[in-house]
């Protein structure tokens, strides 16, 4: 009973705050996966694929972690748990609710040590800009962002599966978006901008 108590309070929290964009939606859902996962609990699982279903990934092939992925792993944990495979069965059968915040510019691969640069992706004057860079947990993501005259806006190389950059986009204009695989590893990924 206190398990669902939790996965509904946490699958409300984001209707009692501001409306989190699909950039922040799926960072959230990445990182209550890993948690759930390292502390074997397939509740946070259950919540994280409730959180990336609504999510609209568009592109070749799928994104490198999907809701079905999340609530497969969380039925293997919660075997012989009939609440918590209620829970999983219930997400499953949830349809969209409207349209998906964020669109999806690009699901691809990347070799070891690999890049992909993406140009003419414009933000408007003003506005909070967003980018989000999601891959398996065994490789390490890199992204960087430059303004129109090759400065760097912001950049996220931290040693981790998940790249991030949030920045107010002052002058509008296209902006450069460039991500490295740095692990030693190819990796599918998924590339996301609100």
């Amino acid at each position: 009973m206190l398990r669902l108590s939790l996965l509904l309070m946490c699958c409300a929290l984001p209707a009692l705050a501001a409306p989190l964009s699909g950039v922040k939606t799926a960072e959230l859902s990445a990182q209550l996966y890993a948690a759930g996962l390292e502390a074997g609990d397939p509740l946070l699982l259950i919540a994280a694929a409730k959180l990336r279903k609504p999510l609209a990934f568009r592109g070749e092939g799928q994104a490198p972690l999907g809701w079905e992925a999340m609530l497969a792993r969380a039925e293997e944990m919660a075997a012989g748990d009939d609440a918590l495979l209620g829970l999983i069965g219930d997400v499953r059968a949830e349809t969209r609710k409207g349209v998906a915040a964020g669109p999806m510019y690009r699901i691809g691969a990347l070799a070891s040590g690999g890049g992909d640069k993406f140009t003419g992706i414009g933000f408007a004057a003003g506005d909070y800009a967003e980018v989000y860079v999601e891959a398996q947990a065994e490789t390490d993501m890199n992204l960087q962002v430059f303004d129109g005259d090759g400065r760097l806006v912001c950049a996220d190389t931290d040693p981790s599966p998940i790249a991030y950059c949030g920045w107010m986009a002052a002058g509008g204009g296209d902006v450069v978006m460039q991500i490295e695989n740095a692990g030693p590893q190819d990796t599918g990924y998924a590339l996301m901008t609100n």
